[in-house]
């Protein structure tokens, strides 16, 4: 069975029960699913940034809960490939646009997991990243 990286949208959909992503994440099994550090810093600033703007709390038992009960990547072993990847998009002339989404796939490439996202277009240049949306609007 594949692995899965869980980009910030999915974990964010996933945290509030939306558009099906907790019912693939169950028939999947969480233990098959991992996120980055960089999701979690992303997360945390979603987070810190609802509480200032709206004094509202961003489910911090549950965020807390996810971050206990799913596999964290470091990014450090997919910093090499992030180099490689900045430089040939950019001589390519594709550059890419956000460095967190460049250094979450290359996470997912260097780790062997299926890239779960939304935002197809941030991570579709990058090579050898497998790239599936578990995301149903109806």
């Amino acid at each position: 069975m594949s692995k899965y990286l869980l980009d910030t949208n999915v974990c964010v959909c996933f945290l509030r029960n939306k558009f099906k992503v907790d019912q693939k994440v169950k028939a999947i099994g969480l233990e098959n699913c991992a996120i980055s550090e960089i999701t979690v810093a992303e997360l945390k600033y979603g987070e810190e940034y609802a509480k200032l703007k709206d004094g509202a709390k961003f489910k911090d038992q549950k965020l807390d809960e996810l971050f206990e009960d799913i596999t964290i990547y470091p990014i450090k072993d997919a910093l090499d490939l992030y180099a490689k990847e900045k430089a040939r998009l950019r001589i390519n002339g594709t550059p890419q646009e956000d460095d967190f989404d460049l250094l979450i796939g290359c996470t997912a490439v260097v780790n062997q997991l299926v890239m779960v996202t939304e935002n197809h277009k941030d991570f579709k240049n990058i090579q050898g990243i497998d790239i599936e949306n578990w995301i149903v609007r109806e």
